[in-house]
């Protein structure tokens, strides 16, 4: 017996239906399965959705900023500016640095050092060009081996800048033929840049210089690095250490140490303050920096002390001097003498001396501004504005709520909820922007690999091939916000330092990120685009 349905069928069809009908129906059915196989994987994935932390949102904010930015670089570079071609600058260009024109700073009446100092206002002539790189330009070598060889054409220094250089950092260099060789620890002799650093470790009560980290001891400013040997072998030991000095129109300190794959930047201890917030450095280091210390009125020292967290150290290593009654002798002791009386009026305390090396420690104890004499260097009033300010004749006390000693602080880049709060961040705002930065930074080095690990190739989640084969070494984060990208990058255990760059015009986070021991700069991009437009200049 035939079910009612059937016959239903039977008088709509027939008693024999034709094949295309049977046909119909077959294709009919497939596009069904179709229809709600999709349905349902769309309700699969719209389950599992809901299963995608929601730590990840900072990162999916960041990849629709980033396409609306690659959008406008595109419209960009497809309007006018594309209408003619540029030309190369002149070789007189090849180390130029905005801001930085000592010819136009002396035609503007700077003199006595000045000149060399930073200063926008002078705004000189120029052209739209492209910077290229010097004639005899070759790719660095691949880290660790780019610290110790460098190309000697990708650097301004002569043969006879060379052989005319006689202080501890240069003897320890090997001129080729076309490479400048620096020797590592195991060549190192009795007065070399592995003893030097013990001997500090010493003085400072320590068995060794890899127990600086255990002093609270993880952030170093290097004044006047030379060319860069005792930053190299801090890095080597976990210290983050930042070298600067003063622009030179030929040669730069800076440029050497960067072309070593060492953090550095130019910074001048002439008449104005460094671009970084107060309680910055838990050192501050000057082997024969040529800073004369003694003048000013100790407004030098008080830059220093401004640098330094409570508890830190100002190294200070003096040139040395076979005579005592030489004329270099006379002058070291000139300046000498300011040095043993000035500390004591900031609360400084001399803790060790050791042939030519001083050592000073910042005080931790915050009674000590409290029981000062009267004629003493005042105390701070006001907020603390760190980005080329004139340099300033008082003191930051403990009224600040950031003052507080290295030997208290967080020994890693994961701060307190205590010390975030400082800082104004909540703990879950922290957490989400690393966890973002995490993920962001395996896309980036998956989209990299074939650039960065060109002559060994990997597949995409696959192992990264040991050093020396990462290409890249250093990593400018134009707007670093909480310094996310420099902490995935040391939880992914890449060899990579970062320049994280806080924008003036955003909120001032530098202070939370060299709180974490990372290196970063406040810097005001606005005024490099004005600049641009005011020099009429193309600057790559």
């Amino acid at each position: 017996m035939r079910s009612p349905w059937l016959n239903k069928l039977s008088v709509i069809l027939g008693p024999r239906p034709p094949v295309s009908w049977l046909f119909l129906c077959v294709v009919s059915l497939l596009a069904l399965i179709t229809v709600f196989g999709s349905s349902s994987s769309s309700s699969f994935d719209s389950v599992t959705s809901t299963w995608v932390p929601e730590n990840y949102k900072n990162y999916r904010r960041l990849k629709k900023q980033a396409a609306i930015d690659y959008f406008e670089l595109r419209t960009l570079s497809s309007g006018a500016s594309r209408q003619r071609e540029l030309g190369f600058c002149g070789k007189e260009r090849e180390n130029y640095v905005p801001c930085y024109n000592v010819t136009a700073n002396l035609l503007s009446g700077f003199k006595d050092g000045e000149e060399f100092d930073r200063h926008c206002e002078v705004v000189g002539q120029g052209k739209w060009c492209l910077i290229r790189p010097p004639k005899d330009y070759k790719t660095p070598l691949q880290w660790p081996a780019g610290r110790d060889v460098i190309w000697s054409g990708n650097v301004k220094i002569t043969k006879d800048q060379f052989l005319s250089s006689g202080s501890m950092t240069k003897r320890m260099m090997l001129l080729e033929e076309n490479q400048i060789a620096f020797q590592s620890d195991a060549g190192l002799t009795f007065d070399g840049v592995k003893d030097y650093s013990r001997q500090i470790a010493e003085m400072m009560g320590l068995g060794s210089d890899s127990e600086f980290l255990q002093a609270g001891v993880r952030t170093v400013l290097d004044i006047g690095c030379g060319f860069g040997s005792f930053g190299a072998h801090l890095v080597s030991i976990k210290l983050m250490t930042l070298c600067i000095a003063g622009y030179e129109a030929t040669g730069s300190q800076v440029q050497l140490a960067l072309e070593r794959g060492l953090p550095a930047m130019i910074g001048n201890f002439i008449t104005r303050q460094l671009p970084y917030p107060s309680f910055s450095f838990d050192m501050v280091h000057c082997a024969q920096c040529g800073i004369p210390w003694d003048k000013k009125e100790g407004m030098l020292l008080i830059e220093v002390d401004r640098l330094l967290k409570p508890g830190g150290y100002f190294v200070l290593t003096s040139p040395k001097s076979k005579s005592h009654g030489s004329a270099t002798g006379t002058k070291i002791r000139n300046m000498l003498t300011p040095l043993e009386q000035f500390p004591e009026k900031i609360c400084w305390s001399l803790i060790a001396q050791q042939d030519e090396t001083f050592i000073w420690q910042k005080t931790a104890d915050s009674q000590c501004y409290s029981s000062r004499k009267q004629n003493d260097v005042p105390l701070c009033k006001g907020h603390d504005a760190s980005y080329y300010q004139a340099l300033s004749p008082c003191i930051i006390g403990p009224s600040s709520k950031r003052w507080i000693p290295i030997q208290n602080r967080s020994s890693s880049s994961e701060l307190s909820s205590a010390e975030l709060a400082l800082h104004g961040v909540s703990p879950e705002d922290f957490f989400e922007d690393l966890q973002g930065w995490k993920l962001a930074l395996k896309n980036y080095w998956s989209l990299l690999t074939p650039l960065i690990f060109s002559d060994h190739p990997k597949r995409p989640g696959a192992e990264d091939p040991l050093p020396p084969f990462n290409m890249v070494r250093n990593v400018m984060d134009m707007n670093a916000h909480y310094g996310g990208l420099n902490a995935a990058f040391l939880e992914e255990k890449k060899s990579v330092w970062v320049m994280n760059v806080v924008p003036v015009t955003s909120r001032n986070m530098l202070p939370l990120i060299l709180d974490r021991g990372f290196s970063g700069v406040l810097h005001d991009w606005q005024l490099f685009i004005n600049l641009l437009d005011c020099e009429n200049n193309f600057l790559i």
